[in-house]
């Protein structure tokens, strides 16, 4: 057995790059199907020093770190990132303590009183779920009606997504976002991400091209990482044109596949180098 794993629970392009990557750098490491492992607190400890988690799923990717954990097993990213990253108040939360730039957010947790804070903040604005990722059912608001709407959906699907009403001002951004990879702690590449539709989000169509990483925008990124925990993370920016960067969240698995010839970095080697130094 290495001391080295790579967990995943499915095979995307992403971690077959990561594969490469560790090959290349003749690491010897073991590819571990996350619905195979079982755990047993009273038994032998696990004998990986350091897992990279990869799984899609993010509860069962929070399970398994805060599981080899328990053993003293290095995960990147621990348990305690995909917690900050993984709920978007709580990231958003981390955001403010630390002073990094963000849109304006606001919370609430009853049907009447979200309308009343939507309408006290004005429109257009964005409510989305705390927990989601690729851009799924978020909502722009652009007047009462449409609020009413949306909260009577979330009212009526229930379930402790829709019981936190969870509400972003609309950004005034070109039509494109950044996408910031972190490895290390340290800003290494980005992208745009640029839509005619106001979700940019590659998973929704959005198309990706090179960003030059300004030193702002590392400054930003790293603040951002340095708030959640996070050695290896990709930051969403957007761009305000009278308040410059803010930071829209932060992601703990983050995919790769289409930005390592758009920037010509090496995202997965990154990724790779840094779990080995903790070996």
């Amino acid at each position: 057995m290495a001391d080295l794993a790579v967990v995943y629970d499915r095979v995307r392009e992403d971690e077959k790059m990561l594969w490469r990557a560790l090959d290349d750098l003749s690491v010897p490491y073991d590819k571990v199907y996350a619905p195979h492992l079982k755990f047993d607190f009273h038994g032998a400890a696990p004998e990986y020093k350091v897992v990279i988690e990869r799984c899609v799923s993010q509860s069962r990717g929070y399970a398994i770190a805060a599981s080899l954990e328990a053993w003293g097993v290095v995960v990147v990213n621990p348990s305690s990132v995909i917690a900050n990253c993984g709920d978007k108040l709580v990231t958003n939360a981390l955001l403010a303590k630390h002073g990094v730039p963000t849109p304006r957010t606001q919370v609430a947790f009853d049907p009447q009183t979200a309308l009343e804070m939507i309408d006290a903040s004005g429109y257009p604005c964005v409510m989305k779920p705390p927990i989601g990722s690729w851009g799924r059912l978020l909502s722009k608001i652009n007047d009462r009606d449409a609020a009413e709407t949306i909260i009577e959906h979330k009212e009526v699907l229930g379930g402790y997504q829709h019981q936190i009403f969870y509400v972003q001002e609309l950004v005034n951004k070109p039509e494109r976002d950044i996408r910031l990879f972190i490895a290390d702690g340290k800003a290494i590449a980005a992208i745009y991400r640029s839509s005619d539709h106001w979700i940019t989000n590659t998973a929704r169509g959005g198309k990706a091209s090179n960003c030059e990483v300004t030193p702002e925008l590392a400054a930003i990124g790293e603040a951002a990482a340095k708030a959640v925990g996070g050695a290896v993370v990709a930051i969403d920016v957007m761009e305000d044109p009278e308040r410059g960067l803010m930071v829209i969240e932060v992601n703990h698995t983050m995919e790769f596949k289409n930005s390592v010839s758009t920037t010509g970095v090496d995202i997965p080697k990154k990724i790779a180098e840094y779990a080995i130094s903790r070996l």
